[in-house]
């Protein structure tokens, strides 16, 4: 007898699990457990490879593409399929939505009117005839325009700095406020004038410190001279902020009063266990968490630098004069749509909608690069 042949494998290459034949013996019998070994390898490399693909199709997640016919889809579902979902909530909308068209963007075609000779009685917008940027020249050569344009930028100022920390400075008192009921109570106190409309709000003020107002009385039967702040030019502008201040400061602590509900209160007992006492808690806690809020509301407000309370300053015009209470949207009134020159004011109307864009993404700006996000945020 033969003796029989031993098959031994190559420890260094046995990778795929069969190694290849090394010695002496039967020629096919090292074939046929090679060849055994090769398939062996190919059918673990073909259910890895399958494996993977599965793995990283699991890993992107769903198509965003459905079934032919059926359209991109959002979130698993295609975009027909999450309106009907959510049909109820586009219903309640398109009211608002509506009311935008119409009050806010149709108007914008009237614009128009800005570049025609335009003549509200007999031709109309469609046969009125357009003169170009004529409106326009007229405006940036009229020197009245311009000191109204800065007495209005004044007051803006004015009012931005003498107004606008005051919100905040109330929603830092009152969330300062243990008890709920207290709490409660000044809100509404404070929240009340916001209601009054401005001619109520003028009387007030009227009452209180005109010529026969209630302070100028006193001092009178006090041996002291009386005075009259409601007629005096050089303070108007200071008036008209108290006024603002007086009617919807409250109004204005909401929207901090909120920012300030969503700061974590864990920040503040970790601040306490630190050592920080009120004022370093709210320097360091509290105004950082309304730093967002601040900034976007600081933007806003800027954009509305030539959009004055129109009211609020042509009740009180008279009583001062036109040099110190005149402001953008006064003038227009008075020297446009009073005299018929609506082309003129359709002019100066464009100029300041252009001019609050500017402002808005000016502070926009500033607002990114003081690191934070503003109206919108930094790509």
């Amino acid at each position: 007898m033969k003796p029989r042949a031993t098959v031994t494998t190559d420890p260094d290459r046995t990778a795929d699990g069969a190694g290849a034949p090394v010695g002496g013996g039967d020629g096919r019998d090292a074939g046929d457990a090679g060849g055994a070994g090769t398939d062996r390898s190919r059918a673990i490399g073909t259910r890895g490879s399958r494996t993977e693909k599965k793995a990283k199709k699991a890993k992107k997640g769903p198509s965003k593409s459905g079934p032919a016919g059926t359209g991109p889809q959002l979130g698993g579902i295609t975009w027909r399929q999450r309106l009907y979902r959510d049909r109820t909530l586009v219903l309640m909308t398109v009211p608002a939505i509506a009311l935008l068209l119409i009050f806010n963007y149709i108007p914008l075609l009237g614009n128009i009117v800005a570049f025609q000779d335009y003549d509200v009685y007999d031709l109309g917008i469609t046969g009125s005839p357009f003169v170009g940027f004529d409106n326009f020249t007229r405006i940036f050569e009229d020197y009245r325009f311009w000191e109204v344009l800065i007495n209005t930028l004044v007051i803006f100022v004015t009012q931005l700095v003498l107004f606008f920390p005051i919100p905040i400075a109330i929603a830092l008192l009152l969330n300062t406020i243990m008890s709920a009921r207290v709490r409660a109570w000044v809100q509404a106190v404070v929240y009340l004038p916001h209601f009054f409309s401005w001619v109520l709000v003028v009387t007030v003020f009227q009452q209180m410190f005109g010529g026969a107002g209630l302070v100028a009385q006193w001092l009178r039967d006090h041996g002291h001279e009386g005075f009259d702040l409601m007629t005096n030019p050089g303070f108007f502008k200071f008036l008209v902020s108290a006024q603002a201040v007086w009617k919807d400061a409250g109004w204005g602590v909401i929207v901090f009063l909120a920012a300030l509900a969503a700061v974590n209160t864990d920040l503040y007992e970790a601040a306490a266990v630190d050592g920080a006492g009120r004022w370093r808690r709210m320097w360091h806690v509290t105004l950082p968490a309304l730093r967002p809020v601040i900034a976007l509301l600081l933007v806003l407000r800027v954009g509305s630098a030539l959009n004055l309370d129109f009211e609020q300053i042509l009740l009180q015009r008279d009583q001062v004069g036109s040099g110190a209470s005149e402001i953008l949207d006064t003038y227009i009134w008075w020297t446009g749509i009073k005299t018929g020159d609506f082309g003129y004011a359709a002019a100066a109307g464009v100029f300041k909608g252009l001019f609050s864009v500017a402002m808005v993404l000016g502070a926009n700006k500033v607002a990114h690069m003081l690191g934070e996000q503003g109206v919108y945020s930094k790509k």
